[in-house]
This record gives structure tokens, sequence and C-alpha cells, in this order.
């Protein structure tokens, strides 16, 4: 016995639609047999039956089917909606349409005819707020009157039923695919079940709780909701909160094509607000979640606010110490065991994202794979790169060349220096090996405070930490975070904390006294709000798992609860004419040509490191100029340019035996 295999859903789909398009066909011609008075038989069957032999092939629900109990069409809906499709699909209806109206001009589908000429007809399935019309399932052109004006099928709706698939034209440029990740660690994978466990119970037609994903870790978020979907078979799409329309006509428009698009393809919704800023956009945000139906996922750094829509939150931190270490060693494979046990140092500096994580490793092994020496381009200098990007955005950052030998500073300052760099390289083994971290939070974050007169080598020292413990360093610049307004000034703040997060970079809040000032008696609001201001900076050094360094020129106008805080101080004081003459041995690159230099009387210029290193740039474009090495005329006279913008006289004790 030969037995017919099914034929394929897509082959199966099209017979279906074209024997219900016959329906529609025959209910044409009788509209117009009967305008003529035309003596017909009774009506014959053999559509109907066309459409029942045609529905028992299919292997699986048809495209048309399943689109009119997705969004509820009645039978008179559903034979509009294959009215204007016909005339796509059939090159006979703009003929019987023609015919129907009784005007050759007028080959289009109109109400009036589908009023006339479809069984069970109703006037409410014309209203703006009918499915059909609602859900621009159908188009209603330009025209005298609503039911004389010529209707056409959508586009993507049309070819939905035909069985094609795709993402609608006017949404490929506003959302983008979000993949699952073929790895997720422990905690994202717990979080990602309870996501589709969550759904999967909820009853059939109940409005579903969108989901809201907290923190900072943007990555890890669409992580996990891309394998929530995943789990259920449905795919993600993300949408940038940037994005959103401002205007409502444009907003509710965005909110309906997404909603039918969800509808058509089986796809959920990620809003990502991470980098939503002003309250104007929060505002039209808010709107566009609560208008939108379906599964619906929101990612936001702080908690949304929604009147209307109930959300289900969930907290999204990176991945633990424990899970990034996996993560390294599955990514890296083999190659792990040729970076002599890099993977647990970057674990305790860098918190990586997953994106992160998967950059540095790929970033290692392209460099194994060409033969190249892996120092070359080791796991710590990947890590660095991956944690710099959204620091970079937001602050200086400055290339450290100096090194402890470069630093001329007395020997308690250079002790408490290699102090704070034992502390940052060990703060893992104290923290968590030790259990300090147990006890709590508060006070774990290194924080020094480098005062002293400008040009002592407060940043020198700032980039001599930085060289040795092998971290970026990044200047901040105040005016660009202090804000008169409201609460801007701790957003800012935020911003440059949370993204020095990733790679514990090291922070140097120059002149820091213009920010971190004594807090003020409250008499008015600003008052008020300049002291929050300044207690969530110190909430945020006291978390910080990097090293924030503040430099001052005037330490007694620093705030007494900074001072408590502080772990370090390190007063950098005017050198002495010792310390001078170090500065002026070190002070010319061995490149440079000079001839019968006196560092004994150099160093009777009463100035700074700073200054010195002026007069000698100074110097050296002097001498360049004139084609001669560096000598003491040529110092001789940059010293008077340096003083004279000092405002400062040059006397004869400074330079007595010069000449």
């Amino acid at each position: 016995m030969n037995e017919t295999a099914d034929p394929p859903w897509e082959q199966a789909n099209q017979r279906y639609l074209m024997a219900a398009l016959g329906r529609v066909r025959e209910a044409l011609a009788s509209t117009i047999a009967r305008a003529g008075d035309q003596t017909t038989a009774s009506p014959t069957q053999s559509a109907q039956l066309a459409l029942e032999e045609a529905r028992d092939q299919l292997p699986a629900p048809s495209a048309l089917d399943t689109l009119c109990a997705a969004f509820g069409l009645s039978p008179f809906e559903r034979g509009v909606l294959l009215l204007c499709a016909g005339l796509e699909l059939d090159s006979a209806f703009a003929a019987l349409c023609a015919r129907a109206h009784g005007d050759l001009r007028r080959a289009y589908p109109t109400f009036s005819l589908a009023l006339a000429a479809l069984p069970d007809a109703h006037w409410s399935a014309l209203t703006p707020v009918a499915p059909l019309r609602h859900w621009r399932l159908i188009e209603v052109g330009a025209g005298e009157a609503l039911t004389t004006s010529p209707l056409r099928i959508d586009e993507r709706v049309l070819h939905y039923l035909t069985g094609v698939s795709y993402l609608d034209d006017r949404l490929r440029a506003l959302v983008e695919p979000v993949h699952a990740p073929s790895e997720l660690p422990p905690s994202y994978r717990a979080l990602a079940r309870r996501i589709a466990e969550g759904w999967a119970r909820a009853q059939p037609g109940q409005p579903q709780p969108a989901i809201l994903l907290c923190g900072d870790e943007s990555a890890g978020k669409r992580a996990i909701a891309a394998a929530a979907c995943a789990a259920l078979g449905i795919q993600l799409y993300a949408l940038r909160a940037t994005e959103i329309p401002q205007t409502v006509n444009e907003r509710e428009a965005l909110a309906r094509l997404w909603e039918r698009e969800a509808v058509l393809s089986g796809s959920a919704l990620l809003v990502d607000c991470d980098e939503m800023e002003g309250t104007e956009g929060a505002r039209a945000t808010v709107s566009f979640v609560e208008a939108v139906r379906g599964l619906l996922i929101v990612s936001s750094r702080e908690p949304l606010r929604a009147r209307t829509r109930a959300f289900i939150r969930f907290d999204v931190s990176k991945p633990s110490a424990a899970e990034q270490k996996a993560l390294w060693h599955s990514t890296l494979g083999s190659v792990a065991s040729h970076l002599n046990g890099q993977v647990e140092a970057v674990v305790t500096q860098f918190n990586l994202s997953l994106q992160g994580i998967r950059a540095a490793s790929a970033q290692i092994q392209h460099s194994l794979s060409d033969e190249r020496p892996a120092a070359g381009a080791s796991l710590w200098e990947a890590c660095r790169v991956q944690a710099r990007p959204r620091l970079d955005d937001l602050a200086q950052r400055i290339e450290p060349a100096a090194t402890w030998d470069d630093l001329v500073v007395p020997d308690l300052q250079r002790q408490i220096l290699r102090e704070i760099a034992a502390h940052v390289r060990q703060r893992s083994t104290v923290y968590d090996s030790w259990g300090f971290a147990a006890q709590g939070a508060r006070g774990l974050g290194i924080s020094a405070l480098f005062a002293g007169a400008s040009g002592t080598g407060k940043t020198m020292a700032a980039e001599v930490l930085a060289n040795e413990l092998r971290l970026d360093l990044y200047r901040i610049d105040l005016s660009s975070v202090v804000s008169k307004y409201i609460g801007e000034t701790e957003r800012n703040l935020r911003r440059v904390f949370d993204a020095a997060e990733e790679g514990g970079a090291i922070l140097l809040f120059d002149e820091a006294d213009a920010l971190f000032g004594k807090r003020s008696e409250v008499k008015d609001s600003h008052d008020r709000y300049a002291n929050i201001e300044i207690s969530y900076l110190l909430q945020r050094m006291e978390a910080y798992r990097g090293l924030a360094i503040l430099t001052t020129n005037l330490k007694n106008a620093l705030d007494p609860a900074f001072m408590r805080r502080i772990r370090f101080v390190v007063q950098f004081p005017f050198p002495e004419a010792a310390q001078r003459a170090d500065i002026w041995r070190r002070i010319f690159p061995s490149d440079t040509p000079t001839i019968s230099l006196d560092v004994e009387r150099l160093a009777r210029l009463n100035v700074t490191g700073g200054n010195i290193r002026n007069i000698a740039l100074h110097a050296a474009f002097l001498a360049a100029d004139e084609q001669e090495p560096v000598g003491m005329t040529h110092l001789l006279r940059a010293a008077r340019g340096e003083y004279a913008k000092l405002e400062k006289a040059l006397t004869d004790a400074e330079i007595r035996g010069w000449m």
C-alpha cells in the first residue's frame, strides 16, 4: 500500500488560503448576479468543500486561522480581510470588484461592497477600534466617504497570510534581534528560568505583568531576557528607549505596530532604558510601556515607575567571582593553560560583563593563533581595554609614564604610597579570603588624599601608582560633574563610579576641594541639596572597589566627614634644596644634550617640581633654537620667564654664581 505523505505546511497553507479566497470570489459573483437580476441555480458547495478539504490537509493551523484567532476577527471581518487579500493574490478580483460596483474605475474593495457581498455583515467592523483598523490589518484610502473609500491589506499582513514571515520594515530600523548566548552563569540561568516559568504559568487571555530587570549590567540583562524567551521558543527584540517617539500619536502608532508584530512573529520586546536620560524621555518610555501589551521586558538601571502596568522586578548584577572564573576558563579553553595563573588575578581586579569576558578571551586567542608572544596581548591588558569604553566618555585617561625613580618625595610619603599600592593589590585576600567583606560593605573602598601646593608631585604620584598596579588612571573633570541642577551632580558621579567599576580604575579628582568642600549649614534648599551630593559621594567612595585619589591645595578646606572616611592622607611638602637638586638631576631625558649644568646652583631656585619641569622644558626649546646644548644661560632665561609667570622676584641669592 502506498502512503501519501502530508504536504509541507507552506504548500498546505497556500492551498487553504486560495480556497478561502474562492469562497469570497463566489460571494462577489453572487452579488453581481443579484444586481443583474440573473437567474442562478442554488448556491454551489464547491468552494466550501474545497476549503474543508484544504483544512484537512493542514499539518498545523493555517496563517489565516491563526491571525483571525489572535486578533479576534469575526466571520465578516475575516471576509473583509480576504476580500482585500484577493485583490493582491487573484487577478479575477479586480474585475469582480469593478462589476460589483458597476464602475470599471472602481476595481478595488470597499466597505460598502463588503457589507453588500459578505455574510454576517455588521457595521461595528468599520470602526477605528475594531480589529481590522485598530491593528492596521487593512488601510482605508482617500475617498469621499468611509464606505466608498478603497481598502487595501497591509503588506506585512498579506505576506503573513501566504506563509512568509519577516520583521516589519517599519520596525527594522528601531528594534534589533537579541539572541540567547550559548552559555550563562548559574545565577543568570536561574533568573531566566524564573521569568520563563512565570510566563508559562500565566492564564491565556490574561494581561501579562512586565518584567523589570534592574542594575548596571546591561549585557547580562539582555542575556537573561534572551535566554528566558528562547526557553519558550520566542524571539526577543530590543528597542532603545531613546528611539521611542515623544509625540503621543507616533508613540501609540509604534505600540500598536509592535503588538501586531509580536502576534504575527511570536516575539517579545525588551525596552532598553539603560542609557535613558531626562524627564521627557522617562515620560515617553513609561507611556509606551503602559500602552504595549504582550510579553514585555524592561531593562533599567533604576526602577521604572508606571501607574497602570504591573512589574515583576529582578535585580541583575555582574556574575560572581566564581562565575567569572568559570566563564574565563570556558571561553579561553586550552589557552588558559598558557596564561600562568593570570585568570585568578584578573578576576580579582576586573569585574567584566559576559560580553567583556568573551571579547577579552577572543583577543587573547587571536594573539596566540598568530604565534605572537602571549605577553604582547596579555589577559590583563586585554581586560583593561575592555573596561575602558564607558569611562573614556566620562573622564580623561592619563597614560602613566612616571615610575618610582621619577618621584622625589620624602621617605615617609614614599612609604605611604607603597602602602596604598599594597592595599589595592591585596584587597581580595583581606576582604574575601580573610572575611573582612562579610562584616559589611562600608569602609571597603580605598581612598587617598594627596594634599600640597601645585607642582609638588601629586599627579605624578598617581601616575606612579597606576604604573605600579598596571591600572588605568582617569582624571575627573569637575566642570563636567558638578551641576547647578538638583540631582544632576549625583547622576554624573554615579555614571563615573559605575563605569569605573568594571576595571577598578584609579580615579583622580584633581583640585577636589571644589567638590569636596565642607558641608554648609542648611540655610536654604540649595544648601540641603549640596549636602546630599556630598553624602552621596561619601557612600560611593566607601563602596568603590578601586582606588579614588583626591588632590587638593587646601587640605583644611575639606569636610571633616571626608577626612574620617579617607584611608590615606599624603602631604606633599614644598621641596627642600636637597630634593630640588635631586629633581634637577632627573629632569632632563638621557637624549637631551647638556653642558656644564650646576645642579647645586639650580637647586637654589625656590620652586616646586612642576616649576622645575617648566623651566627645563623652556630652556630645552631655547637651546634647540640656537642649536646648542642646554646650558646655564638657557636655564637662567627660562627661570626668569617662569618667575615672571608666578609674579615672583628672582633674587640674587638664587642665581649668584651662575655666570
